[in-house]
């Protein structure tokens, strides 16, 4: 079954603007039910994203924290995992983990720790921001929210020590579970065999230090080229198999030779382990 890519939340008008006209050639076929897989994402207390972070809804805008936060807003809180998620199969939570993200497909590149938190015009602004100021998280909160939304797993969420992580807090509080480090596949044909949905794929800068992560969407994805999928929060730049532009922000993009995905990849790190 398939996903819809359009968000249906509130954005700024921008980004709103970007998700209503941008089509993406690219899509999700799961091999379990929506209802099985984000039930309770899309009704219930875990769909409540008032109830994303530490301090409750209503002090999320209070001026007395835009010191102690500035442009970061409100952390996101620990979840608790999803009830039977000691039963269910490791497919199952690399595809929670990539329907989860989907779910917020159309956010901006915000450097922020909660996805839905819109800051207040008097709020501090990140003098390095390039996009409009609104809903919207950035590439490491966003693959950090993700894995603790959808399993009760919350990675350190600044992108080198994310990269470094050796486990990860969860599921739930009172827990941790370890990461493997994959090193870099040898060619393009061995990331595609190597990698697993879900797996944290860590993209260097020109300057040789790692400074992105996505998440690897895998044999699940579907392209119109047969392209194998990413899906991330990052700027503006990359083109999709139709030649146009995909806006910035939580997308699906494309895995070519020519992108910095492949050319200035670093490393991968693993939280769902293989198969028994």
């Amino acid at each position: 079954m398939r996903l819809s890519l359009i968000c249906l939340l509130s954005l700024s008008w921008l980004a709103l603007a970007a998700a209503q006209t941008y089509k993406s050639p690219y899509s999700v076929k799961f091999s379990f039910p929506e209802e099985e897989l984000i039930g309770d994402l899309l009704e219930g207390p875990r769909s409540d994203w008032k109830d994303h972070a530490t301090v409750p809804f209503g002090e999320w805008d209070n001026p007395a924290n835009q010191t102690r936060w500035g442009y970061w807003g409100p952390s996101m809180k620990q979840f608790d995992p999803p009830a039977g998620l000691a039963k269910k199969s490791p497919q199952w939570s690399r595809e929670r983990v990539i329907a989860t993200a989907l779910r917020y497909v159309g956010y901006s590149y915000q450097h922020h720790h909660v996805p839905d938190w819109e800051p207040p015009a008097d709020w501090p602004r990140d003098p390095e921001q390039k996009t409009p100021v609104g809903k919207g998280v950035d590439c490491s909160n966003f693959t950090g929210f993700v894995y603790n939304l959808a399993l009760g797993i919350l990675p350190s969420t600044g992108i080198k020590t994310q990269s470094e992580m050796t486990e990860a807090q969860g599921p739930g509080t009172g827990r941790k579970v370890p990461v493997k480090r994959i090193e870099l596949p040898k060619s393009y044909e061995d990331f595609l065999k190597e990698l697993q949905t879900g797996d944290l794929l860590f993209v260097k800068s020109n300057r040789g230090n790692v400074s992105h992560v996505v998440l690897w969407v895998g044999k699940i994805g579907e392209a119109p080229d047969a392209m194998p999928l990413i899906i991330d929060s990052t700027g503006t730049g990359a083109k999709d198999a139709n030649g146009v532009p995909i806006p910035d922000g939580v997308q699906l993009r494309p895995f070519k030779r020519t992108t910095w995905y492949f050319t200035q990849a670093s490393h991968v790190l693993r939280i769902i382990p293989e198969d028994s």
